[in-house]
Parts: structure tokens; C-alpha cells; sequence
């Protein structure tokens, strides 16, 4: 069981890898933490470190020797034995802190384990480390009071995109093989794009929110960033289900296939009618090396059997964020839900007490305070919600018009940003306020220059209709296998 495994390689390994390796009797869960801990410590913390990682679970190894005695006597325990899990830190985790990257949290460690933690430790699966993330969730550039800033590592002078971006740097560089995060607007599929991964952000309902400090309840979910296709859908197999604690998660019931691997199908993108969402697409300059990516892979779909249609309609995302999302208004509201109930076990139980603490990140200064002033039930944002409801029946008429299994763009219009800057040109949004689910699957990499060796990663975002995931699967893993753009970083 302890013999060392030669053919064993850590870097890109998948959740089959590893089984296949610990049933071969060459690999052990202790050993595979100590590696994941070991490439932490060397490429996150020593200079010039990704800085990714909030904390390393002090119970890891003590985790990873119980599943092991428990291999022993019946071998796997669950779908995910023994896969280490970077979980975003706005998830609740009853043995460490959960801090939304924010000071005013330091500390605090929650009673429960969140919904999607539990149904993960259920399927064997670690949680090696809890990481960084745009403090709160509230914006995309991943700098936190509590850690700093995450560098993206396909390029140090950049952003991993955010908000979820310790997880995708974490992920991208290989310090675990499940990645989790949360999405608002872009937070899943910004970071998978600006980190040459996969990031799924399923249909509002399919995966509970209960447990996940809050920003919107109206447009928040969770989901995985992952390094290939067929571990996203294993993951989403677990963490997918009905939540008494989260009633929308209720009208996921008879819409949850028994597995999502069964729509793995190599080609997944024959006969599939795809739309291009041409108004998703930048016209400047800077918008250039993006769109050429984009175009070569929208080659790659139409030489792999799908029919590509123009979609001649206009959309802005600017639009969209700015009168149609309702992130900010719910943010007060819902966010004070979840501080009200950690009462002494934190010192602030609002976001006025946050603010008044001072103990958070001046980046996020503005919009927090904005918010403050925002509420639901309040007639601009009930006109949200109506624009809500508009936009989602203006999607599916275009869906229906053109007889589209889907819809695609670029997830980002321009290479994401250098730090220091706000991001800029992301199209999450139209995936975020319909609820719809959305895929960013890697698309290839920008021109090579000092600074990103390889180039900066590019994202192709694949939109469908409310449960149309196992169609999404079918395109992104079709599209996956037809092209392999994936490349894990020079580190």
C-alpha cells in the first residue's frame, strides 16, 4: 500500500487518476495530501507566491488516514475518495474559519458545515484548504483584507479573475483536483476563463445555497472549477440535490439525471445548433486577440459537427448589470440574515457593522456602502425583477427562434486585467440574472509575451435553458475532447 508510485504524477491529475492509482495499491489518500500540501507551501507561499490559499485544514492528514483504514477494509468509500477539495471561503466549515476574505470575520468558525461541504466529506472527498476570493464575492479581482491579492499564474502581473479566483488559481496551478465556488454574476466562470479551466455554474435550484454566506439569494449559486469536463460532472453529481433548508432547490426534483457522466459523449457537438451572440463580442482593439480565439473555436465546433448560427439580436451587459441585476439591493438584506445568526461568535452581525468596524479591503468600500442603501421591496427593485422576468422570456425566444441547444461568446471580451485594475468586459451576467445554467470551458491563450509564457488564457461561456445541463455536457465535453486547449501553467 506505502510503495511509491513512479507512474503516479500530481500535476493535471483527475479523480480517475487517482482511483485508479489507490486501487492499484501504488498510492495512498496521505501520501496524495502530503504532495497537495507540500506544492502549496512552494508555490503559493514562497516568493513570488500565487497567494491563493487562506488556510490549510490542520485535519487533513487526520482525514486522509481514516479513509485510508477505511480502504483498507471495503477499498473506495464514495465517488470522490480521498480528492482534495479547494473550497472557496465563503463556504461554511464546522472544523476551520469561514470568512468571506474579510477581517471583520477572522475567526469565526461556523456550528455546521454548509449543505454542498457535507454531501462533499459524504462522498469521501478533503478539504485541503479554504482560499481566497474577492472579499464578500463582491467584485472580480480576488484581494481580500484577510490574504491580499491572488495572482493569476499564467502571468504574475495579472488577476485569476474573481471572485472565486483562489480557488481557479489554486486549481490551474494544481494544489487539489476539486475546486468549488460561487457565482453572482461571474465569480465561477471569470476565474475558469482567466485560469484555463472549466467552470460551471448550474441552473438556480440544482445546487443548495444553504451554509454559503451570502450576496444575492435572487442570483447566487455554487459550483465547480475544474481542470477537465468529465471531474466537473462527477463533481456536480455529488454536491446537486433537494435542501429543506434552501427551498428553491425544490424544484430541482425530477430534473437530476442519475449521473452527469452519461452525457460525456466525445461527439457531443454533432448536430447541435449553437448560437453566437455576436453583440457579446468586443469591437476594439484590445478586444482583438480575444475574438480571434474565440473564432478559432467556433471553428473547432463547426468542424465537429455543429451548426453555428448568428444571433442577430443585441444585448449589452453593461445594461444588464447596471438596471436589471439586483446584487446590490439584496445584499444588505441577505448578507444580515447570515451575520445575524453567527451573533456572538462574531463581532459584527450587519453590514453596518462591517462598515463600522472598518476591518474589510477599501476596494470594496464603494459598493458596500452602496448597499447599505439598497433594499428589496422597494419599487426600483421590484422594476429589477420585472426587467428579471423580461429577460428571461427574451432568451428563450431567441432559443426558440433559431432552434438553439444553446448559446455562445466569449465569457471575457478582453484579456483579463492586470492587478491593480477592475475588471472590465465580462459577459457572466446574462447566465447570472436569468438563473440559466452556463459553462466556460478553455478556449486557448492569447499571444505569448514576457510576463505570460504561454499567453493569457481565454474562455468560451456556453449558455442553454433553465436544466438543459446534461446538454451543456454534451457541447463542452465534445468540445473538450475535440481540441484539448487546457494547459496547466509554467510554475
Amino acid at each position: 500500500m506505502n510503495k511509491e508510485n513512479k507512474n503516479f504524477h500530481l500535476e493535471e491529475a483527475t479523480i480517475a487518476s487517482v482511483h485508479f492509482t489507490m486501487e492499484k495499491g501504488e498510492l495512498t489518500c496521505r501520501q496524495l495530501v502530503k504532495m497537495y500540501i507540500k506544492r502549496i507551501k512552494d508555490y503559493d507561499k514562497e516568493e513570488p507566491g500565487l497567494n491563493s490559499v487562506i488556510m490549510v485544514n490542520p485535519n487533513a492528514l487526520e482525514v486522509a488516514d481514516k479513509l485510508d483504514k477505511q480502504f483498507e477494509k471495503s477499498g473506495l468509500t464514495g465517488s470522490l475518495h480521498g480528492i482534495p477539495v479547494l473550497l472557496k471561503d465563503n463556504i461554511n466549515t464546522e472544523d476551520m474559519p469561514t470568512t468571506a476574505g474579510s477581517l471583520s470575520l477572522e475567526g469565526v468558525i461556523p456550528k455546521k458545515d454548509a449543505f454542498i461541504t457535507r454531501k462533499l466529506k459524504k462522498a469521501g472527498a478533503i478539504i485541503i484548504a479554504k482560499v481566497n476570493l474577492h472579499e464578500f464575492a463582491v467584485w472580480g479581482e480576488t484581494i481580500s483584507s484577510i490574504l491580499g491579492q491572488t495572482l493569476n499564474p499564467y502571468d504574475f502581473t495579472r488577476t485569476p479573475g474573481g471572485s472565486s479566483g483562489g480557488t481557479a488559481a489554486g486549481i490551474a496551478a494544481n494544489f487539489g483536483i476539486i475546486g468549488i465556488g460561487t457565482d453572482t454574476i461571474n465569480s465561477i466562470r471569470s476565474p475558469a476563463s482567466a485560469c484555463s479551466l472549466v467552470g460551471f455554474r448550474p441552473t438556480i435550484g440544482l445546487v443548495s445555497r444553504n451554509g454559503i454566506i451570502p450576496y444575492s439569494l435572487t442570483q447566487d449559486t455554487a459550483g465547480p472549477i475544474m481542470r477537465t469536463v468529465e471531474d466537473t460532472a462527477k463533481v456536480l453529481d455529488v454536491i446537486v440535490g433537494y435542501d429543506t433548508a434552501d427551498p428553491a432547490t425544490a424544484w430541482s426534483i425530477g430534473r437530476i439525471p442519475e449521473t452527469y457522466t452519461r452525457f460525456l459523449n466525445k461527439e457531443g457537438l454533432k448536430g447541435k445548433r449553437i448560437g453566437i451572440l455576436k453583440s457579446f463580442f468586443g469591437n476594439e482593439e484590445i478586444h482583438e486577440e480575444v475574438n480571434e480565439v474565440i473564432y478559432n473555436s467556433l471553428e473547432d465546433m463547426k468542424k465537429n459537427g455543429a451548426f453555428l448560427i448568428d444571433i442577430k439580436e443585441n444585448l449589452d451587459t453593461d445594461q444588464l448589470v447596471n438596471e436589471v441585476s439586483v446584487h446590490l439591493y439584496d445584499l444588505k438584506a441577505h448578507l444580515n440574515l447570515y451575520l445575524e445568526k453567527l451573533g456572538s461568535m462574531a463581532k459584527v452581525n450587519s453590514l453596518s457593522d462591517i462598515i463600522a468596524s472598518g476591518k474589510y479591503h477599501k476596494g470594496i468600500e464603494n459598493n458596500i456602502k452602496v448597499a447599505e442603501t439598497l433594499d428589496i421591496n422597494t419599487p426600483e427593485y421590484n422594476e429589477r425583477l420585472i426587467k428579471r422576468k423580461k429577460l428571461r422570456d427574451f432568451i428563450m425566444q431567441i432559443l426558440a427562434k433559431y432552434d438553439l441547444d444553446a448559446m455562445v461568446y466569449p465569457h471575457q471580451k478582453r484579456p483579463i486585467v492586470k492587478v491593480g485594475e477592475v475588471q472590465v468586459d465580462r459577459n457572466g451576467v446574462i447566465g447570472s440574472v436569468t438563473g440559466f445554467p452556463s459553462c466556460v470551458v478553455p478556449a486557448g491563450f492569447t499571444k505569448p509575451t514576457s510576463t505570460a509564457p504561454i499567453g493569457i488564457p481565454v474562455g468560451l461561456e456556453i449558455l442553454g435553458r433553465e436544466w438543459s445541463e446534461p446538454t451543456l455536457f454534451e457541447i463542452a465535453y465534445g468540445f473538450e475532447n475535440a481540441t484539448k486547449y487546457r494547459k496547466a501553467p509554467y510554475l
